[in-house]
């Protein structure tokens, strides 16, 4: 199974550029909903982090308190590698393990965090999605209500956008209309095709 990572800023259109992807019958594999997941009441991982940052990163009915949480490892470098430590191996092994279950010539892996969590060797392409940063501002506000300077700061956190570009084999700039996108997105389709066999 030839496994193409797709990455990219936040608010770079990874997802809808996994839907277009799916429309070819492509099996996608997404690491946030991975996490999600993983997270679920009375989880492993749930109850490794209520027991690592405390039972008020869990709301009244045994949920994780995303925002509690986010707010506590944000501005914490020590506390955001203690969540990292416990979520990442769990995400690759669950990655790996639905990887083991496809069938098909090739599959798209979207981890937004391939780069920060060096991880760019357990894929054979790394496709990234990309965009001008004001564009990156404008949609995650459209689509969380974020403010600026929170986005800026996440931003900030993740890889630049010239490491990115640097370790990609593949660019998709999010930045025209649809039909260009479609279009890009069927080429590199059957490229990885090709490059399945």
């Amino acid at each position: 199974m030839f496994k193409v990572g797709l990455t990219g800023g936040i608010g770079c259109g990874k997802s809808t550029v996994a839907k277009l992807f799916a429309q070819h019958a492509v099996a996608i594999i997404d690491a946030d909903e991975i996490a999600h997941a993983l997270v679920r009441p009375k989880s492993p991982a749930l109850t490794q982090i209520a027991s690592t940052f405390g039972a008020d990163c869990l709301l009244a009915n045994g949920n994780l308190d995303r925002a509690k949480l986010r707010e506590l490892i944000f501005n914490n470098a020590q506390k955001k590698c203690q969540l990292e430590h416990i979520m990442h191996p769990l995400i690759y092994a669950e990655i790996e393990r639905q990887v083991q279950t496809l069938s098909g010539l090739y599959c798209i892996i979207a981890i937004p965090l391939l780069l920060e969590t060096h991880k760019q060797a357990s894929v054979d392409h790394i496709l990234v999605v990309d965009c001008p940063e004001t564009e990156q501002i404008k949609r995650v506000q459209l689509r969380d209500g974020l403010s600026t300077d929170q986005i800026k700061a996440i931003i900030q956190s993740q890889a630049s956008r010239k490491q990115r570009l640097a370790e990609a084999d593949s660019i998709i700039y999010n930045t025209q209309d649809n039909n260009q996108l479609t279009h890009d997105i069927n080429n590199l389709h059957q490229q990885f095709i090709k490059e399945a066999v």
